[in-house]
Parts: structure tokens; C-alpha cells; sequence
């Protein structure tokens, strides 16, 4: 219903908090801004906006993040528009969904200064970090996504889109060099066996439907049935070229199928390197070779099965793809798989495609804006990482924990809180740790908010229980969905004095004396477990080791 999603209505002004939040992280990364802000408008013809193009604005320039292979410079910082949703593709059509389209994305471009694939994930993690801890940017999958430029010496700049997952990367680095490596070195034996481009042309396509309406693929059958067609694609003397190996899972041939999808919309091909197989067994094999004249030890070819529009569509980018493949590594735009291989998407963009947008006017960049934006300028991660360590008391892997998890700005107010009577490892143990616990328990902690945790520690502060009882509580007020003062009640986990406590393990040991001899030395342990059994998280754990420690010894006195 929103006319500037529909295009209908012009582009309202650029937001401001928007401006400001990305002024800060351009602060945070030693970046330079520019005095005034203008949009640009971006060609995009994949259908993600429904205006043709995305507006983008220049917000800082430079800057520079450290790291221990050396620094990392940044070009630029821009403010842009996130593009729609993609949803699916269904006979051609692609479904997006507009709830994504214009919320403010800023886009942070590093320099060719990252040498390996240990810190190009680094930096993505630090960049990352930058923008988590503004407190401000959205967190979860997909709302921080890495585009990946990629090149080895001979090769081409390869951009991969939308990496999503941290630890993706250095394997979607490795991966792709091997590509390319595996590349160059198909088109050295494409030179060596002396193979004339010129020859693969879609004049040479042959039409085999007749010959496959007998073979054992159902599919090849089904598609011949219907209408559609099988045409065969010649290549002589590419005998092993198109089952060449490119990475896990990956072939040339696998590339070859990636364009005839992507320009064609045929579901893939098969090619000779993958045969005997998909229902075409040897003899069928050999008489599409006998029937065409081609060599079985020398020469391949490609078949595509669908409606003869279609094929032809795909055929034509494939046999351009191969003439590719004699120069080397094509520019791309590609794609992540899951496992951190990649697929072809679309050409790489020329360097034309911005233009000014003339219904947003520029905006200056003023002193006021700036003293906005220097409230949510980050604390550096390595001091914030220092000051939990030695004055919060958290250990490195704690620490790490917390800066990284969406509950950090609430472990910072609930430290700022309470500290002078709870610990401030105790808050993010429960943040990060019993939280995690009580999930995998299945749970449902998600329903907790930030003021129920926020009050369960004020309780704690007051003496109300002890610590031991938190997973307790929150298992209860995320079960009945009560207030933690209602589950404190009902738990009868009501925090006991010292004398309380000090009778209830006189009268555990008196109970139970003859055991407790018995064990001599190993007394301690039986009587601590059994009366915090007793005790249910109503008195706090050091203190109720204390009082056993005493009376024991009293014990061995007498």
C-alpha cells in the first residue's frame, strides 16, 4: 500500500536518523565524511525494486580498520535503500516480497588490501562488530551480508553476493580461487589440444528427440512427450573438458548448466562426460556418437531437453560461455551456495549505470548532525573486550560471547545496575550460558523480555533468593508466564537467613551423624550435595559450604 513502494509517489527526504547512524560508523572506522550528501540512483534490472533503480548516497570516504596482516583501508561508506525480498521463481517469474525494500542499508567497501581468507573473514568480523555495537543496526540472519570481490594472479575480479554467515567466508575465498586457479588451467589444455572456438556455433545443434524418445529417462521422455525438444550440442575434442573439476560438487559442465538455466529457464543439461547415466546407458551412448560421427575417445557434447524456444535460449549462452572458457576466467556476478560454493547470477555491471536522483535534494552535512552522531560512535571492540576482561571479571570466551550476542546492551545496564551486589559474571553466564541451557531443555526463552530479566536481577539484588535459583525462575516464568516475584512465591525459593540455613544442615547431620562419620574426610562432599537438594536454590551456595565446612569440623572436634 506505500505509493513510494509502488512507485506512485516520489521519494520522500533521506532519513535522518539513518544519516546520523551511518556518520558514527563512519566515525568508528577513521573514515572522512563528505561535506554534502547526494543520491544517486542505481540501475537494477533484476526486478528487486520496482523503480528500476536503487538510490544510493556517498556518506564518508577513506578510513582504515587494523589488522595483524596489515591494515585494511576503506573506500567508501554509503547510505543506501535495501533492495525487495526474493521469494521464489516460478515458470521464469520471480516472486519478491517489498517488505525490505527502502529500509536504510549501509554499505561499507574495504580496499584489495585482504591477502587470504583467515582475514577477509576477520574484517568482516570487525566490520560486523562496528556495526553491532552502535546499537542500532538490525541483528539475525541476512541483516549483515558480505559481497565478496575475488581475484588470483591471471584470473578475473570475481563479485560473489550476499554471503550471510561469518564462518562462510574463508571457505567461499578458498573456494573460489580454486575456481579460478582450475580455470586458467582448463584453458591451457583447451590451448593445448589445439581446439578451434569458431567450430561451436548453434548451427551445429542437432536435434536427437527421436533417438532419446528410447532411452530409460523418464524426464528426457516426459519433456519429448509434451511438445518440447532434445538438441544435442557437438564439441569435438572436448572428450573430459566438461566434467573438469572446479570444486566440491563443481564441474565445468556444472557452469554450463548454471547459464542455461539463468538465460534459458531449462531445469539443466547432461553432458557426455556424466554418461552412461540419467537414463542413457551405453548403447544409447554409443549410437548418439556412431549416428553423429563423433569419437567417443576425443570429442563430448551437451544435451538440452525442453521447449525448443527455451533450448535454443540456453544454448546460445552456453556455447558463449565455452568460447569463454578459452580465454580463461570470465567477470561474473555469482551467487553462494550453502556449502560455500558458487553459482553464476548475472554479468558484472559496467561502470555507467548511476545517475543523479532528481527528486531528493542534497543534504549538508551540518555540526548538529555530526554531535548526533557522535552518541553512538562504538566503543573499540579491543577496549570494550579489555574492560570485561579485568573489570567486569569475564573470561576471554565469556567476553567474546557477550560483545557478540544481541543481549549485550542489557548485560551493560544490568552491570551498570546492580554490580555493587551481583557479579557481573553471574549476569552474563545467565545472558549467554543458563539461557542456552534452557533452551536446548526446549525452553521457550524467547518469550522472556528484557524487563522480566532485568527484574529477576533486581530481585537477586535485594536478597530476595539466592543465585542458584535463576534457572529455576526463569523456567518457571517462561512456562506459566508470571512475574519473577509471582515464580519466587509459588517456587517457595524465598532466599533463608543464615540461621535458617545453619539449622537446616545441623538437622541434615544429625539425621544422618552415623553417615557422616562413615565418610570421614569425604563427609563434605555427601552433606553440601544433599543440602542444597534440600535447599533449592534458597541460600546462596558459598554460603551454605561455609556453614557445612564449620559444623563438620565441630564433628571431627568432638
Amino acid at each position: 500500500t506505500c505509493l513510494v513502494e509502488l512507485d506512485e509517489e516520489p521519494p520522500h527526504p533521506i532519513n535522518r536518523e539513518a544519516v546520523i547512524i551511518a556518520l558514527a560508523i563512519a566515525k568508528a572506522l577513521h573514515a572522512s565524511h563528505v561535506d554534502e550528501i547526494h543520491v544517486m540512483r542505481k540501475i537494477v534490472v533484476d526486478g528487486s525494486n520496482t523503480s528500476g533503480f536503487q538510490r544510493t548516497a556517498v556518506i564518508a570516504l577513506g578510513g582504515y580498520i587494523d589488522d595483524e596482516e596489515g591494515v585494511v583501508r576503506i573506500q567508501s561508506v554509503t547510505l543506501e535503500e535495501d533492495s525487495a525480498r526474493k521469494l521464489g521463481e516460478e515458470d521464469g517469474t520471480v516472486i519478491y516480497c517489498l517488505d525490505r525494500l527502502g529500509i536504510p542499508l549501509i554499505e561499507i567497501s574495504t580496499g584489495p588490501d585482504i591477502h587470504s581468507p583467515e582475514q577477509a573473514e576477520r574484517v568482516a568480523y570487525k566490520i560486523g562488530m562496528i556495526l553491532r555495537l552502535t546499537g542500532k543496526v538490525k541483528r539475525g540472519l541476512g541483516t549483515i551480508r558480505q559481497d565478496l570481490n575475488i581475484s588470483i594472479k591471471g584470473g578475473s575480479k570475481i563479485e560473489i553476493k550476499g554471503v550471510q554467515r561469518l564462518e562462510l567466508i574463508s571457505k567461499v575465498v578458498e573456494y573460489e580461487a580454486y575456481r579460478q586457479y582450475r580455470l586458467l588451467q582448463l584453458r591451457n589444455e583447451i590451448l593445448r589440444r589445439g581446439l578451434d572456438k569458431n567450430g561451436i556455433s548453434e548451427e551445429t545443434l542437432v536435434d536427437v528427440s527421436s533417438m532419446l524418445r528410447e532411452s530409460g529417462s523418464k524426464l528426457l521422455r516426459s519433456v519429448i512427450e509434451r511438445g518440447g525438444v532434445a538438441m544435442l550440442l557437438p564439441l569435438r575434442g572436448f572428450k573430459g573438458l566438461l566434467g573438469w573439476d572446479l570444486g566440491p560438487g563443481r564441474r565445468f559442465g556444472t557452469e554450463l548448466a548454471d547459464y542455461a538455466r539463468q538465460w534459458g529457464g531449462v531445469r539443466g543439461l547432461i553432458h557426455s562426460d556424466e554418461l552412461p547415466g540419467y537414463g542413457i546407458d551405453e548403447a544409447l551412448l554409443k549410437k548418439i556418437y556412431g549416428s553423429l560421427g563423433l569419437d567417443m575417445e576425443k570429442d563430448a557434447f551437451i544435451i538440452i531437453a525442453d521447449q525448443k524456444e527455451k533450448v535454443l535460449k540456453a544454448f546460445k549462452m552456453v556455447i558463449e560461455r565455452i568460447k569463454m572458457a578459452f580465454e580463461g576466467v570470465p567477470r561474473e556476478t555469482r551467487a553462494v551456495n550453502e556449502d560455500g560454493t558458487t553459482h553464476y547470477m548475472r554479468p558484472q555491471p559496467g561502470s555507467a549505470r548511476m545517475y543523479p536522483e532528481t527528486d531528493i535534494p542534497p543534504l549538508r552535512i551540518t555540526n548538529e548532525l555530526l554531535r548526533e552522531a557522535d552518541k553512538y560512535v562504538p566503543e573499540p571492540l579491543e577496549v570494550k573486550m579489555k574492560r570485561f576482561i579485568e573489570d567486569h571479571g569475564l573470561s576471554r570466551e565469556l567476553a567474546e560471547q557477550v560483545i557478540r550476542s544481541r543481549y549485550l546492551p542489557l548485560y551493560e545496564e544490568l552491570v551498570s545496575k546492580y554490580r555493587g551486589n551481583v557479579q557481573p559474571s553471574l549476569i552474563a553466564s545467565t545472558l549467554i550460558n543458563t539461557l542456552k541451557s534452557l533452551r536446548a531443555e526446549g525452553v521457550d526463552t524467547d518469550s522472556l523480555s528484557e524487563e522480566t530479566l532485568g527484574e529477576i536481577f533486581e530481585l537477586l539484588s535485594k536478597g530476595m533468593f539466592s543465585k542458584e535459583a535463576i534457572p529455576d525462575i526463569i523456567r518457571y516464568v517462561c512456562e506459566k508466564r508470571v512475574r519473577p516475584s509471582k515464580a519466587i512465591e509459588d517456587l517457595g525459593i524465598r532466599k533463608l537467613s543464615s540461621e535458617e540455613v545453619e539449622k537446616i544442615v545441623e538437622d541434615f547431620i544429625e539425621k544422618n551423624r552415623l553417615e557422616v562419620v562413615k565418610r570421614g574426610d569425604k563427609a563434605y562432599g555427601y552433606v553440601m550435595g544433599r543440602v542444597m537438594e534440600i535447599l533449592r536454590g534458597r541460600a546462596d551456595g558459598k554460603i551454605v559450604s561455609e556453614i557445612v565446612r564449620r559444623k563438620l569440623s565441630s564433628i571431627k572436634a568432638e
